[in-house]
């Protein structure tokens, strides 16, 4: 294991934000990594994973612990069954699935972050979820102090959601399994209408595989969604809001405001959630609130590209993108009467 002091964090987020650790450790092995949670259970040091820091916001005094980056390798394919250490780079992870012909996560390319997060959040985006093709995840269980494998009906999976993230001091994600498909090449069946206008056919339709990650690569990238050092807009944890998802009477009286706030004739997004629930967008409140593309003038500021990420311009910190952060919710909330919560975790520091 590499071990270093007073570690600066900010390089390991894709926001670019956030003070020093006391002490970092980056692990190689499965060992490796039980070993420093157990040293740090056994010290009560406190303890913050990070794997592609895609999903941090990190408070400007930093972490007062052990920082543990998880770094491990593996990618074993056994037919349609698929392993990965919870370190591999996600984004390396669908293209290599894609150039192997199997389906089941072409459409999550371009996403940051590392592969033992995916279940955490249960990753999705242009009409797939993890939870769609994990089997199980092999965790370190901080409680039991043993390795244990969950599956996928144990994992509690919901929207952006799972036991892992309803629990987070407890498990420490060490591996994950898929079962993906093979489809002679082509994808699973297109379920996002941008997607599918996108390339030229019908909800339902299948499309050779490699058109599939192409085309979910060039609608990300157009949104600032695909990683860039070039380009501010990728600085951000992507959606840093998660889609409000309402009762019944929740939405009529959201729907009615709308109405009120802007005209009788608009409509606000709604898609079925399941159980009476309706899903609206977090990106047209945010829009529809005021706070447009490039919303703005400090250091933080909301992408030019997508109403749903705020960014890092350059030189913010994390108090600035807080701010912004706060300024939005404040003013969604005071004109749809909707809260909005926040997708990426925040260390040391809340909206």
């Amino acid at each position: 294991m590499q071990e270093r002091h007073d570690a600066p964090l900010a390089p390991l987020t894709t926001f670019r934000l956030g003070g020093p650790a006391t002490r970092l450790i980056t692990a190689t092995t499965d060992a490796e990594v039980i070993a420093a949670v157990s040293e740090a259970d056994a010290t009560g040091t406190p303890l913050l994973l990070i794997g592609g820091g895609s999903n941090l916001v990190i408070g400007d005094k930093g972490f007062a612990g052990t920082a543990l980056v998880i770094a491990t390798k593996g990618f074993e394919l056994d037919g349609t069954n698929l392993e990965l250490a919870a370190g591999e780079v996600w984004t390396d992870v669908v293209a290599r699935t894609v150039e192997a012909g199997l389906a089941g996560i072409e459409c999550l390319a371009g996403i940051p972050g590392s592969a033992g997060a995916t279940p955490i959040q249960n990753v999705g985006a242009y009409g797939q979820e993890v939870s769609s093709t994990i089997t199980e995840v092999i965790a370190y269980d901080r409680t039991t102090h043993q390795t244990v494998t969950i599956p996928n009906a144990d994992c509690a999976f919901s929207y952006r959601h799972s036991r892992f993230k309803a629990d987070p001091d407890r498990y420490v994600v060490l591996r994950v399994r898929f079962e993906l498909e093979d489809a002679a090449g082509l994808s699973g069946p297109i379920k996002y209408a941008e997607t599918a206008r996108a390339l030229g056919v019908e909800p339902g339709d299948r499309v050779p595989l490699t058109a599939a990650r192409e085309t979910v690569l060039k609608l990300r990238s157009g949104k600032g969604m695909v990683l860039d050092p070039e380009d501010h807009d990728t600085w951000s944890a992507g959606s840093f809001f998660t889609n409000p998802i309402l009762t019944d009477a929740d939405f009529t009286a959201f729907r009615a405001r709308v109405k009120q706030k802007l005209d009788a004739d608009t409509e606000p997004p709604a898609y079925p959630a399941g159980d009476g629930r309706t899903k609206t967008s977090a990106a047209w409140l945010i829009d529809k609130a005021g706070f447009t593309k490039g919303y703005g003038t400090g250091p933080a500021r909301i992408s030019t590209k997508h109403t749903l990420a705020l960014t890092n311009r350059g030189n913010a910190t994390t108090e600035d993108l807080l701010t912004l952060a706060r300024e939005v919710v404040a003013g969604v909330h005071e004109t749809f009467g909707i809260t909005l919560v926040n997708e990426p975790v925040t260390v040391g520091v809340s909206l």
